[in-house]
């Protein structure tokens, strides 16, 4: 059922307000200048909803963006403690840019504008970011509440940049590394480096495990809090497994952290100082601790490891983040091939 009415505004000029009410639908409302204009909307609305297309709904209409953000970081980032502050910074910029707009007119065009704002000044990661924390609000907001019909953020490019920072030790650089990090007056630095190059964990999965997290009998370490947000277990081998096992024998009982800072046993340790000085005692320049990761995956690539068991390790979902690693399994690929063809023809390359 539709409809039009005639109104006047408060200068007497004429304003025709059309209407689409449906069985199972929230009404529609529009105003035009124009009767035509009415009645092609109209037209236009019927046929949307009828061959369930998007249309805009009277929450989009009647909520703004500012209300949005609001209630995502009360019901559902309050949640994450962890992403609060990064994820809650990044929202209340877009908050206070686009807060004061209805939702049915947050569009595309809009935020793809806002977007090259966002752009001057920030490293192409870090509007990466923010885009990200604003789409999941309105995928919230299309599947759970019901104030959006689709995400406008959907149709707008991310920024692409250089591919992922590839950075690992040589052999000489891992020698001269794990010398100095051995002779450093933090003795917990070369079990914290030797573990990271053997497990390939973050930092921060490093710095946060505790006694209950290791089976030694299994070798293996359980991490109940990662990036992702789910348990992954690491398998605790060689001589990473012998470090732990010799911490184990000396823990100390005021404190479940494996490794822990002494003016403060139930806090972590802090690294930043000594973990400096071991680099620039090694002479290694242009070099983070995220990049022992890397170190970590690259070593996999050269010894044979496919990228599936390399996603599996370093906790990946899909093999997108680890294709970075795949020049450096080409000598073992060519090996691979190099031994089926001696296979089935006879013959070596």
């Amino acid at each position: 059922m539709a409809s039009i009415r005639e109104r006047k505004n408060s200068k007497g000029e004429v304003r025709y307000q059309a209407q689409v009410r449906l069985k199972g639908f929230p009404p529609q409302n529009a105003t035009f200048n124009r009767k035509t204009d009415a009645k092609r909307w109209i037209q236009q609305t019927e046929a949307a909803i009828r061959e369930g297309r998007h249309f805009k709904t009277t929450e989009s209409k009647r909520r703004t963006l500012a209300e949005l953000i609001d209630r995502y970081i009360s019901d559902v980032l309050s949640t994450k403690p962890k992403s609060m502050n990064a994820q809650g910074r990044q929202l209340t910029w877009w908050k206070n840019k686009l807060g004061y707009r209805s939702l049915a007119y947050v569009t595309p065009a809009l935020l793809s504008e806002t977007r090259d704002k966002l752009h001057q000044g920030r490293q192409l990661a870090t509007v990466v970011r923010y885009m990200a924390a604003l789409s999941h609000t309105f995928t919230v907001a299309v599947n759970e509440w019901e104030w959006l019909e689709e995400n406008p953020l959907r149709k707008v490019r991310k920024p692409r940049g250089p591919r992922g920072r590839v950075r690992f030790l040589s052999e000489s650089e891992r020698q001269k590394l794990l010398v100095a990090c051995k002779s450093s007056n933090c003795r917990q630095l070369y079990p914290v480096v030797v573990l990271a190059l053997s497990t390939s964990m973050r930092q921060s999965e490093i710095m946060g495990l505790k006694w209950r997290d290791i089976n030694l009998n299994r070798g293996y370490i359980t991490l109940h809090e990662t990036k992702k947000g789910e348990r992954r277990s690491v398998p605790l081998v060689g001589h990473a497994k012998e470090l732990i096992s010799e911490l184990a024998e000396v823990r100390r009982l005021d404190t479940d952290l494996l490794f822990f800072s002494d003016s403060k046993p139930t806090a972590p340790i802090f690294i930043r100082s000594p973990w400096g000085k071991a680099l620039k005692q090694a002479a290694i320049s242009n070099f983070k601790f995220h990049d022992l990761r890397h170190t970590a995956a690259s070593y996999l690539a050269m010894n044979g490891a496919s990228l599936t068991e390399i996603a599996e390790i370093l906790g990946h979902k899909t093999l997108q983040m680890v294709k970075r690693y795949a020049h450096l399994s080409e000598q073992h690929t060519s090996k691979v091939l190099e031994s089926m063809n001696s296979t089935i023809f006879g013959v070596g390359s």
